[in-house]
């Protein structure tokens, strides 16, 4: 009843009422309500609308069924086949849609349905892998913006291999957080490659010259890759440069003189077939003929052989704290070594070794400059403490506070225990002084009494007199009561080693300078008075 319904509407009806139609059909049916007879006849009608003209009612179909996984699969599979803009509808969402269907479509389709396959939100290894095969740069730049797309280590080789000079695919592929370091390399040598074409094109650098440039940029990149990689990744890395012909013995020198040494370690293990463990041995005694052994197996040139037991040699001396090396310096010891156990071979043999580790040096030599002066411009940049105020123990920071004349910034002095101090004499205060900015105040120059302190009021003199030890203030008193000396006003303090000073003499000497004669005396003679 339905199936015959609806095809005496479709004969007679407009293309929209056929589309709208056709998608209320789809739509009941995707629900489940009907009976087995209905439904087996709604399904029958679907089918029925592929052969239908309209584009529109095609597309009608394909946005009802696109998401859900009841549609009828015959249905799917032929509307993944149609046209672009209606095939992209259920190729980018079906979940009724197979992986061999998605693959023949990937094979057979255009940019279009690819990069619709390529956005799915679970497209699978195999998937992946025939796009990466096929694919061209847009696709291939969709699934590599697709995060949940499961993309094996082979296809974005691929991937790079094929587009890898589409600046957007690079950029995609490098944004991706499991993007695995053998992919990192390749991208990294394609660019290096194309710098160097582009040099050598424009004519500002022969072809020799850039050839070497860029495999010197592709070891550095794996280099420093490989400080970041971890136990496996390293693994890989190593195997995979040997795959691609890359894990040269100029690599290898390389690792070792930029102290890289994990890298070494693994890419020898690598070419002799023995373990890390039994290579990281043998380069410690670099100069046995175990090392020796080790360095034929791995198929390294024996030119090489001298230079790498000298740089070993002084990287193992480092290594045990004997040379008090390290970084930059050491790199840089290691050449000069290995360039020292050069000189003694046959010029022509060695010219090119020779060539290479001054190549090495310089870029050592660049890099401890590097590092130099990004310290000196973070020490320029930090902005400096300024200095404390002066800050003493009390009972002397009250006289500090209300002292007229500035006084020299100096650290916090905590108080120390009561104790009797010695003799302090004015010959000796000065060296007790804590250093002053000012000329004037500076050991060896003339010293004066200073007429502000005559404005100190009494009762401040009392209270300072008062805090000192008894002994202390006895011992001052019989100082000052001392003659003055038949010289001028002016006392010559000629400079004298300097003193480790102590908290309380530094306070007795300031103290002191501070306090007018006159109030001395009459604090004496009331102190007497008081004493009858």
């Amino acid at each position: 009843m339905i199936l015959r319904q609806f095809l005496s509407l479709t004969q007679s009806a407009s293309t929209e009422r056929r589309a709208e139609a056709a998608g209320a059909l789809a739509r009941t049916y995707l629900q489940g309500t009907l009976g087995p007879d209905a439904a087996w006849e709604a399904k029958t009608a679907l089918l029925a609308l592929l052969d239908d003209p309209a584009a529109a009612v095609r597309r009608a179909l394909a946005q009802a069924c696109a998401a859900s996984d009841q549609a009828p699969r015959p249905l799917i599979v032929a509307l993944a086949s149609d046209q672009p803009d209606i095939a992209c509808l259920v190729l980018a969402r079906s979940p009724v849609l197979m992986d061999a269907d998605l693959v023949d479509c990937v094979a057979m389709g255009c940019e279009e349905t690819r990069s619709a396959v390529a956005g799915r939100a679970d497209l699978s290894r195999p998937v992946a892998a025939a796009l990466a095969e096929v694919g061209g740069a847009p696709s291939l730049i969709a699934l590599a913006k697709n995060p949940r797309a499961s993309i094996g280590t082979a296809a974005l080789l691929r991937m790079v291999e094929r587009h890898g000079d589409d600046a957007a695919l690079r950029q995609a592929l490098l944004a991706r957080p499991d993007l695995a370091i053998e992919v990192r390399h390749a991208v990294v040598a394609l660019v290096a490659e194309q710098l160097s074409r582009f040099g050598q094109d424009a004519g500002w650098i022969s072809s020799e010259r850039g050839t070497r440039v860029a495999r010197e940029a592709r070891d550095a990149a794996a280099l420093a890759l490989s400080d970041e990689a971890g136990e496996a990744g390293l693994a890989r890395l190593v195997a995979h440069l040997r795959v691609q012909e890359q894990l040269t013995a100029g690599l290898i020198l390389r690792a070792i003189l930029s102290l890289r040494l994990p890298f070494a370690e693994v890419a020898l293990a690598e070419l002799s077939g023995l373990s890390r463990a039994r290579v990281a041995g043998l380069m410690l005694e670099a100069q046995g003929a175990g090392f020796a052994a080790l360095h034929r197996r791995a198929g390294l040139p024996g030119l090489l052989l001298p230079a790498i037991q000298a740089a070993l040699s002084v990287w193992r001396e480092a290594n045990n704290g004997r040379s008090g090396l390290d970084g930059p310096r050491l790199a840089r010891s290691m050449i000069e070594a290995a360039l020292t156990a050069c000189e003694t071979m046959p010029f022509a043999e060695a010219r090119g070794l020779m060539a290479l580790l001054a190549r090495f040096e310089a870029e050592a030599a660049r890099d401890e400059a590097r590092i130099h002066a990004h310290a000196q411009a973070q020490a320029e940049t930090t902005p400096q403490e300024p200095p404390q105020a002066v800050l003493l123990a009390a009972p002397e920071a009250a006289l500090v506070e209300a002292a007229p004349s500035p006084i020299p910034a100096v650290v916090v002095l905590p108080p120390e225990p009561a104790a009797p101090a010695p003799h302090v004499s004015d010959a000796s205060w000065p060296a007790s002084w804590p250093t002053a900015p000012r000329a004037e105040e500076r050991i060896g120059a003339s010293v004066t009494i200073s007429e502000a302190a005559a404005t100190l009021a009494p009762d401040f003199a009392e209270t300072v007199l008062a805090s000192l030890a008894d002994d202390l203030r006895a011992s001052f008193l019989a100082s000052r009561a001392a003659p003055p000396p038949a010289a001028a006003a002016e006392i010559e303090i000629r400079p004298e080693p300097r003193r480790a000073a102590r908290p309380r003499e530094i306070a007795v000497a300031v103290a002191a300078g501070m306090i007018p004669e006159d109030l001395v005396l009459s604090y004496r003679a009331d102190r007497l008075r008081l004493a009858a």
